[in-house]
């Protein structure tokens, strides 16, 4: 467990509080089964580049959260999604050469906080990075300052805190932090 978080400024978010985790496929394959298995009904999920945010809610849990020759998959039925987390060796036929399973694979893993200008967090979630420093997915986790609904919460609520303050227990060691429960105002303000 590494509880040292670094804060950084990000082109398009502004201050962005990291706090790194593992990137060993079984802890995160333990990780995405109790967000998708367990907490599927509050999360926010997609990618999160420069142009394009992926903003998936889902009505259901998955049917299946697996592995298979290092990716993970999380299947809704009609759909689903996969994340090279472990070693992608191919298949017999056509195995993957070793620079493409390096830069396929997950090689960066943290949780985050964005920071308000004045320091207060005003969002909070999971991103995971391949090897060539691409992102491969965000999971947007509850925020106090909206509502379930995505309209802001006034006052904040929170109780919306509970599973970051569980991420943070289970991945960093971590109590709740005081800071968190500062947020005001509207999370993609300033």
């Amino acid at each position: 467990m590494n509880a040292v978080s670094r804060i950084v400024e990000e082109t398009g978010s502004g201050r962005v509080e990291i706090f790194p985790l593992a990137v060993e496929p079984d802890f995160l394959f333990g990780l995405f089964r109790l967000l998708f298995e367990n907490h599927w009904h509050e999360i926010v999920f997609g990618p999160c580049v420069q142009g394009a945010v992926f903003e998936i809610a889902v009505d259901a849990a998955p049917k299946k959260v697996s592995i298979f020759d290092g990716y993970l998959t999380v299947d809704f039925g009609k759909w689903h999604f996969h994340v090279c987390i472990g070693e992608n060796k191919g298949g017999p036929r056509n195995p993957t050469p070793a620079g493409l399973a390096a830069h396929r694979r997950t090689a960066r893993a943290e949780l985050y906080r964005n920071l308000s200008p004045e320091g207060t967090p005003r969002s909070w979630g999971l991103r995971l990075f391949n090897g060539g420093g691409e992102q491969q997915i965000t999971v947007f986790l509850p925020n106090p300052l909206l509502t379930p609904e995505m309209k802001p919460a006034r006052p904040p609520d929170f109780a919306r805190l509970a599973l970051w303050d569980k991420l943070r227990e289970r991945c960093l060691g971590l109590a709740p932090d005081p800071l968190d429960r500062t947020a005001k105002g509207f999370p993609c303000s300033g």
